[in-house]
C-alpha cells in the first residue's frame, strides 16, 4: 500500500492515472442538509432577500501564530503582504516553483503574529509543510472538514449573503452595522456571544462572515434564525452553496501544480495516502497523460492583477518572465450552455438508447477535478472546469478559460460532454459524448460582482 502521494502516483503509474481512475466521490459539503426548501428557491434567495451559508463543515482551518508567521506567509504567497494589519483579511494564492498555481484562501490575520487560513485542502497543506519544515518559528493548529474530523469543528462559520444581509445583521445585535471595507473585520455581538465578522460578499451582494467557537453555535445559529425571519432569510444546502461560485467568477477547484516537479518531491511525500490531492477523482472529455496540461496559471485565473513582485515568494522568477505574455493567456470566463442542446443531452438519460453522462443539476460534475473540451472549429480553444445550474440565470453555466480570440461576450463555441477516456469512476455510467453549444460571457457573470463588488477589494 502507497504511503503517500509520492509512492500511489509510482504505483499507478502516472499522476493522470492515479486521480482518473480514483474511487473517491467528488467532494461535497459534508454534514450539512441538502436542501432546506429546495436548492432553486435557494439560489433565488441570495439575490432577492438574504441568505444563511453554513461554511462550518466544508473547509479545513489552519491557525498560524507566532514571529515568524507573516515570513511564512510572504514566502508562498504571490500577493503583497506589506500592508496587513489585524482585522484585515486576504485573499491568499500560491503556486510552484514554475508559476503554476496550487490554490487558495482566505487569510484572516487575528492578532498580532496570528494568521488563520481559511479554504479546501491544496492551499491549506502548502502552508502547513513549510510551516512544520521551513524552519519558521511559528506554532500551528489545524482543523480538517468534517469528512475528516471526528467529532464537531473548533469554529462555526456563517455567511450572511444578500440584498436584506445588513437587516438581518441589523435585528441579531441590535445595531446599526459598521460600516467597513471589504475583506475588513470587526466583533459583533450575538445572543450575548462575541463574534467576529468578515466584511464579505458572494455573487456581488452584499453581507459578513462570521465565526466563533463551537460552543457557542446554537445559540449564535438560533439568535440568526430569528432575526432573519422577520426579514426572509433562508437557510442554504449543501446542494445549492457550490452553484455561488458560477455567479461570483470564482474558480474554485483548479488541480494543484504539485504531481511532477522533482522539487516537490519530499512535499508530495510529506502528503499522505489518503491526502486530498491523492484521492481527488479527475475527469471530463478533456484527457491529455501529461498532467500539466491541467494545470493553470495566475494570469488565467485572473490573479495577475494581484501579483506583486516586492517580496520574494516560490515562483516569483517564473512569474516575473511571464510579465509580458500576459495578453496571450487564456482569459477566464463564464460559459453559458444552450438550453435546447442541455435539454436533449439531460433528457436522454431517461430513455434508452444513446446518452450523455448524467447532468445532476444544480451542480453537473461527478468527480472533484472536472475539465470539459470547448472547441472551435474542431480544436480545443478552452477548457470548462465549474459546472451547474443558476436559478437566478435560468440556463447551466460554467466555468473555465478560453483563448483570448474567442473571449469576446457574445462569441459562440461548442462544449464536449462526457469522457473520451472511459474511467472506471463508480459515479460513470456507460454514455455517448454530446455536444453542447456554449456562449461565452465574463466571469464574474453578475455584473455587480465585477464592479462595486471588486472596487471594494
Amino acid at each position: 500500500m502507497a504511503q503517500n502521494l509520492e509512492e500511489a502516483i509510482a504505483q499507478a503509474g502516472s499522476p493522470v492515472k492515479l486521480l482518473w481512475e480514483s474511487q473517491t466521490p467528488p467532494a461535497v459539503v459534508p454534514r450539512l442538509v441538502q436542501e432546506f426548501t429546495n436548492w432553486r428557491d435557494e439560489q433565488l434567495a441570495w439575490r432577492r432577500t438574504a441568505v444563511l451559508y453554513d461554511q462550518s463543515h466544508h473547509m479545513a482551518d489552519l491557525n498560524i501564530k507566532g514571529p515568524d508567521a507573516l515570513k511564512l506567509i510572504s514566502s508562498l504567497a504571490v500577493n503583497s503582504m506589506a500592508v496587513f494589519p489585524v482585522d484585515m483579511a486576504k485573499q491568499f494564492v500560491a503556486v510552484n516553483h514554475d508559476g503554476y498555481v496550487i490554490g487558495d484562501n482566505i487569510l484572516f490575520h487575528l492578532e498580532e503574529d496570528e494568521y488563520q487560513a481559511v479554504g479546501i485542502p491544496p492551499s491549506i497543506n502548502w502552508l502547513h509543510y513549510h510551516a512544520e519544515t521551513g524552519g519558521y518559528d511559528v506554532q500551528v493548529w489545524r482543523d480538517d472538514n468534517s469528512l475528516v474530523r471526528k467529532g464537531d469543528p473548533v469554529l462555526y462559520r456563517y455567511q450572511i449573503q444578500g440584498p436584506g444581509a445588513m437587516d438581518v445583521i441589523r435585528e441579531a445585535t441590535g445595531q446599526e452595522p459598521p460600516k467597513l471595507r471589504f475583506f475588513h473585520m470587526t466583533r459583533f455581538t450575538i445572543a450575548g456571544k462575541e463574534v467576529r465578522a468578515l466584511r464579505h460578499g458572494m455573487a456581488g451582494e452584499p453581507g459578513f462572515e462570521i465565526w466563533g467557537p463551537w460552543a457557542d453555535n446554537d445559540a449564535v445559529h438560533a439568535a440568526l434564525l430569528a432575526a432573519g425571519s422577520k426579514h426572509g432569510l433562508v437557510q442554504v444546502g449543501g446542494r445549492a452553496y457550490h452553484t455561488n461560485a458560477l455567479e461570483s467568477g470564482w474558480l474554485p477547484r483548479p488541480l494543484p501544480a504539485i504531481y511532477t516537479d522533482e522539487r516537490l518531491a519530499d512535499y508530495r511525500r510529506w502528503l499522505k495516502a489518503n491526502a486530498y490531492e491523492t484521492i481527488s477523482p479527475l475527469g471530463g472529455s478533456f484527457h491529455s497523460q501529461n498532467i500539466e496540461d491541467y494545470y493553470f496559471t495566475p494570469e488565467e485565473l485572473d490573479y495577475a492583477r494581484i501579483v506583486a513582485f516586492d517580496h520574494d515568494f516560490i515562483g516569483r522568477e517564473a512569474l516575473e518572465r511571464r510579465v509580458p505574455e500576459r495578453g496571450t493567456a487564456r482569459r477566464k470566463v463564464t460559459f453559458v450552455w444552450n438550453g435546447e442542446d442541455t435539454a436533449k443531452a439531460y433528457g436522454s438519460m431517461f430513455h434508452p438508447g444513446p446518452g450523455a453522462k448524467f447532468i445532476n443539476l444544480p451542480m453537473a460534475l461527478y468527480d472533484t477535478f472536472h475539465f470539459d473540451r470547448v472547441e472551435a472549429d474542431g480544436r480545443t480553444v478552452g477548457l470548462s472546469t465549474w459546472t451547474g445550474y443558476s436559478a437566478n440565470e435560468r440556463a447551466i453555466l460554467s466555468l473555465g478559460v478560453v483563448e483570448p480570440e474567442f473571449a469576446e461576450p457574445g462569441t459562440e463555441i461548442t462544449l464536449v460532454w462526457g469522457e473520451d477516456t472511459p474511467s472506471s469512476k463508480l459515479q460513470v455510467e456507460d454514455h455517448v459524448q454530446v455536444k453542447i453549444r456554449v456562449t461565452v460571457q465574463p466571469a464574474p457573470l453578475v455584473e455587480k460582482a465585477r464592479t462595486v463588488y471588486r472596487a471594494n477589494g
